[in-house]
């Protein structure tokens, strides 16, 4: 599958599992990590990117994304969790923890 066959050229989002996807989502998710582990980082900094971030969990929720790739930082996984509201820290390795048919 290629990007376009997802989100076509001149689409900015699309709706999985009720929540809007918008061009862009996962790389902010990005950007937002390297700022909050960026030990230089300005504390407003980091606190934008903290609201940010929660802001596109839901989204990524519904993408899959903590289905299928590992967040290697331990506390960046506290955080995520923390932020999904869950009561305990995202697995190492969520692909490892589903059984396979």
């Amino acid at each position: 599958m290629k990007a376009q066959d997802v989100l076509p050229d001149g689409q900015d989002f699309t709706v999985i599992n009720g929540q809007t996807l918008r061009k862009g989502s996962v790389g902010a998710f990005l950007a937002n990590v390297r700022i909050l582990e960026d030990a230089h980082a300005p504390d407003a900094d980091k606190r934008a990117a903290e609201q940010d971030m929660a802001t596109l969990i839901p989204t990524l929720d519904a993408l899959g994304l903590f289905d299928v790739f590992e967040l290697r930082s331990p506390t960046l996984r506290d955080e995520v969790a923390r932020l999904r509201g869950h009561g305990s820290a995202l697995s190492p390795s969520p692909a490892a923890a589903s059984p396979r048919a």
